[in-house]
């Protein structure tokens, strides 16, 4: 009977070990991923006794968080990590108090993505999916969280000035005493003798939850630049209310910062542009309302250390002071050599220290510039032509406009109509398109037949704007079919061209394309004209009349042709022929007011965009199409058609159902 009990002890034994949940301890031990932060954690007296004893939330990092980790490694690194309360993810605050020396909080982000939130401490993403919690073996609940970063504490060098550690600062005491704690070269004695001189302590001393952006002291040079230095600057640094940590902020959101009042009007947001393999992040003002002192406008400050958490928030350390314009259009592009656009300054100091397209950016007083972005000219084609250093002349010009476009500006422009700048190439404009989809503005500027987006809007300068684009304007990426099918001012004539594929011999290669594109404003017009013609230009069975009438507006030779050099062949008292599939094409051309027109048919049609290029031929933009009577009258043709074929197919149907009746 005693050898059956113990049996049975041994069988429940074995069951109520298979039955247990692993406890925090062994899931570390079993998760090869987690070796690393496990190793750390048994190395710490403290963390120890807490797996064992004590209620706890651990933070840990993946193996791969530890590779890409290059701060300081030591045991107490670990606390930095921990909690004495079990939390899970439902039940996390903003804040959660860590075991390090002075309880410094980890700060909590939750982000809406979709359907779901991501939940971010301090800068690290947390796995939801392998969130764990457990019993550990004295009763105490503990859990685990996994996240993809190593959680960095702001931690001092050794003794401070008055003899003692700064433990848990807030962003004033960070300030205050900088030089303490280990970041890196940085120094922020220029900007910590503002804050004191303007008597702005309290902004840094305030309790809660904040974001402050402290420049750097080199960012200081000119030294006058200090001067511009003012209250309301100081207040533009900090974003009240919002922990933001650079990798759980959405790019682009914008929060307003503590100089947001009735005359003055600063909001900041994050911004990311890839440097090669290298992604750095920004941070920008944007002054949408400005005064005497304070210019409207973007200033883009690079981060050069991100991610500092403190007790009232977390510090951004940025390469200069935010709100403050005092540099030109030219310093902005030459300031870092890793800047936004070190790319385009070398493409510009290509030409020579003394060119012409320098200069002007140099002493003009009221420009814009619209400036490709590094990647930009990383593109092959663009590779090719900027060797060519007449080309890469025209290439400058087009990007510039002689006046001052803020983006209000130019959404003003575009309400009624399509917005065209003249650049500083002689005949060329830039051409806007505001797209808005659901409150986001995104602006496009066409420029040689290259449409590309503004990736970055308003920077202010001293003589002017610059914006930010995606591509290099005039250098053609697409056939003329892939510029008719994205262009969003060709919708009709592409859809049109949808019939009989006639659209699809514009992808080929082997010729050159000369088309003369209604534009869309072109197409309505003449809908108002003769909307029964215009109606039946859709219609399946009239694909026919449609193809041909799109055939007359297109030369495929062995060159396609600019305005210019049709001006050359074709002026205003001598026709010239150009060869199309339907019918010859006379055309003479004029200029008149900076503008071209093309005469056909006996009346001048206004090239509303001339030489759109493609890496196949040209597109030039018509005010009108090439339409005559007689297409208008084989328009109406074919609903009388249709109609007499209905009527003899019914007499058919009814001829041959009174045979069968008989």
């Amino acid at each position: 009977m005693g050898g059956l009990c113990v049996l049975f002890l041994v069988i429940f034994a074995s069951f109520s070990t298979a039955d247990r949940k692993p406890t925090i301890a062994e899931k570390l031990t079993e998760d090869a991923d987690l070796s690393q932060f496990f190793a750390l954690l048994e190395r710490n007296v403290v963390a120890n006794m807490s797996l064992q004893y004590r209620q706890m939330t651990l933070f840990a990092p993946t193996n791969q968080a530890f590779q890409r980790y290059n701060g300081e490694m030591d045991d107490s690194l670990v606390l930095f990590h921990i909690s004495n309360l079990a939390t899970t993810l439902s039940n996390l605050d903003y804040s959660i108090s860590s075991e390090l020396d002075g309880n410094p909080p980890l700060w909590i982000t939750r982000r809406r993505e979709a359907m779901h939130d991501d939940i971010y401490v301090n800068n690290a993403k947390v796995d939801i999916s392998r969130s764990y919690q457990a019993i550990n073996r004295n009763g105490k609940l503990q859990v685990l969280h996994v996240i993809d970063q190593v959680l960095q504490p702001l931690l001092p060098l050794g003794q401070s000035a008055v003899g003692s550690p700064v433990y848990n600062p807030n962003a004033y005491q960070f300030l205050e005493h900088s030089d303490v704690f280990n970041i890196e070269q940085h120094r922020l004695r220029s900007f910590r003798q503002k804050v004191n001189q303007l008597q702005k302590k309290e902004v840094f001393n305030a309790d809660g939850r904040h974001t402050f952006f402290i420049p750097v002291d080199e960012g200081f040079k000119p030294t006058t630049r200090s001067d511009l230095i003012d209250a309301k600057v100081v207040d533009g640094h900090v974003i009240p209310h919002h922990v933001l940590f650079t990798q759980a902020t959405p790019e682009t959101e914008e929060f307003k910062s503590m100089a947001f009042s009735d005359n003055v009007k600063v909001i900041i947001s994050f911004t990311t542009s890839a440097n090669g393999k290298e992604e750095i992040t920004y941070v920008k003002s944007n002054t949408v309302a400005g005064d005497a002192k304070h210019s409207r406008g973007v200033v883009l400050a690079d981060i050069v250390r991100a991610n500092i958490p403190v007790k009232n928030g977390v510090v951004h350390l940025i390469q200069r002071p935010l709100m403050v314009v005092d540099t030109t259009v030219v310093d902005f592009l030459k300031e870092k050599e890793d800047g936004p656009l070190c790319k385009f300054y070398e493409v510009i100091m290509d030409l020579g220290e003394h060119n012409q397209f320098l200069n002007e950016l140099t002493l003009a007083k009221d420009i814009t510039l619209f400036a490709p972005s590094n990647e930009a000219w990383n593109e092959i084609s663009v590779q090719n032509i900027i060797r060519n250093h007449q080309k890469l002349k025209e290439i400058l010009n087009l990007h510039l406009v002689r006046e001052r476009l803020p983006l209000d500006a130019i959404i003003h422009n575009n309400m009624n109509q399509i917005y065209q700048a003249p650049t500083a190439l002689p005949r060329k404009y830039l051409y806007f398109n505001v797209i808005s989809h659901q409150n986001n503005l995104t602006l496009t500027v066409e420029g040689g037949g290259v449409n590309a987006t503004v990736t970055q809007t308003n920077i202010a300068a001293t003589n002017g704007f610059v914006h930010i684009i995606d591509r290099v304007l005039g250098v053609p990426y697409t056939t003329v079919f892939e510029k008719m099918k994205t262009d969003p001012m060709l919708n009709i004539t592409y859809n049109l061209g949808k019939r009989q594929m006639f659209n699809h011999q514009l992808n080929d290669m082997e010729h050159r394309y000369t088309y003369f594109v209604p534009r869309d404003h072109a197409w309505l017009k003449f809908q108002l004209k003769h909307p029964s013609a215009y109606n039946a230009l859709f219609k399946e069975d009239f694909g026919y009349y449609t193809k041909q009438i799109l055939e007359r507006h297109v030369i495929r030779t062995d060159r396609s042709y600019t305005v210019s050099d049709l001006k050359l062949l074709a002026n205003e008292t001598h026709p010239f022929v150009l060869p199309t599939s339907r019918d010859p094409l006379r055309l003479r051309v004029k200029e008149s007011d900076k503008n071209y027109y093309v005469e056909w048919n006996g009346h001048w049609i206004h090239v509303f965009r001339p030489d759109v290029e493609c890496t196949n031929g040209i597109i030039h933009v018509i005010d009108e199409p090439f339409v005559l009577e007689s297409d208008i009258r084989a328009t109406g043709g074919a609903d009388k058609t249709r109609i007499t074929y209905a009527f003899i197919l019914l007499f058919i149907s009814f001829f041959f159902a009174r045979i069968l009746e008989n």
